[in-house]
């Protein structure tokens, strides 16, 4: 027999997940950024994808953006979590989850100038 007694989990879940977002909102002026670039881009992207395997690859493009943030925002919050005094390791994995980031606006204008000029 099916029941629901799933929901109230998946609704903790959820708020918890909405919750992150709006941490990352409200602390990360990058994901902010983000945000605004997915606002413009989303809607382009029905008008430069001539068929829908490019409008989702285009929207796959700037949503990857947006997940990597959250990923760089979540381990500098653990590394700050762990202690504000210098580390090399600390550093290290900052600037490595910089470096996702980065790949993943590289990715983005790299796809998206494949569909607007191939």
């Amino acid at each position: 027999m099916f029941s629901l007694a799933f929901v109230p989990r998946l609704w903790k879940r959820l708020s918890c997940s909405l919750r992150g977002i709006g941490t990352a909102w409200r602390s990360e002026e990058p994901f902010r950024l983000e945000i605004l670039l997915f606002i413009v881009l989303g809607p382009a992207s029905f008008i430069v994808g001539d068929t829908a395997v490019e409008i989702a690859i285009l929207w796959f493009s700037i949503v990857f953006v947006l997940v990597t943030e959250l990923f760089n925002t979540g381990v500098e919050y653990a590394i700050d979590r762990i202690g504000k005094e210098w580390n090399v390791i600390s550093r290290d994995a900052k600037d490595i989850c910089s470096a996702a980031v980065l790949v993943s606006l590289i990715n983005l204008v790299t796809i998206w100038c494949i569909v607007l000029f191939f």
